[in-house]
């Protein structure tokens, strides 16, 4: 014999929060109910359940719109992972999610490791393009330059040369020259 109950609480390969379900009056009687995992169906229970839906349903959309926002950071961040690589420049491992969530952290963005979806570890230098998925509504792309120490140190160089030159010659020559260290070469 079965009984129809309402469900309470999310319950693992049965239902939801609000779902009628049936159940066999064992299951009902011994697990169920004395766990407030359900209710019988009444008009009182359904009218108590209905509001329960509606403040889960509010919470939902504020966690959707929390995600959007993080989303939009997480979007507007490039990471640079620095990797050992050999001489034929291979990486010797592989860039995985809890590589890329910590450089997260350090940017100030804290995701969950299960969020970044890799189809499989990185395992080439280069840029790619990394999903993260925060909800099923709430998707976004990184962007994750992979690189060895020498790659860095070029990009690295590059970036003040450039930024040397633009404050002018003379104030530039002086910071390119004395750069690696914050006082290393000599000043003119």
């Amino acid at each position: 014999m079965a009984m129809k109950l309402l469900l309470n609480g999310d319950v693992k390969d049965l239902g939801l929060a609000g779902d009628i379900v049936t159940v066999a009056n064992g299951y009902g009687r011994n697990y169920l109910l004395p766990r407030n995992l359900a209710v019988e169906v009444t008009t009182a229970n359904l009218k108590q359940i209905e509001g329960l839906k509606k403040m889960r349903a509010a919470r939902e959309l504020e966690r959707v719109k929390d995600f959007r926002m993080l989303a939009e950071r997480v979007a507007a961040v490039d990471i640079t992972i620095k990797e050992r690589v050999s001489d034929a420049d291979t990486l010797y491992g592989s860039v995985g999610a809890k590589q890329l969530v910590d450089a997260l952290t350090a940017e100030g963005i804290v995701l969950e490791q299960d969020m970044i979806k890799l189809v499989e570890p990185i395992k080439t230098l280069g840029v790619h393009r990394v999903k993260v998925r925060m909800h099923p509504e709430v998707e976004t792309g990184l962007k994750v330059g992979v690189v060895g120490p020498k790659d860095n140190a070029t990009v690295e160089w590059g970036f003040r040369l450039g930024v040397a030159l633009s404050r002018g010659v003379r104030e530039g020559a002086r910071l390119f020259y004395s750069w690696p260290d914050g006082g290393g070469g000599g000043r003119w």
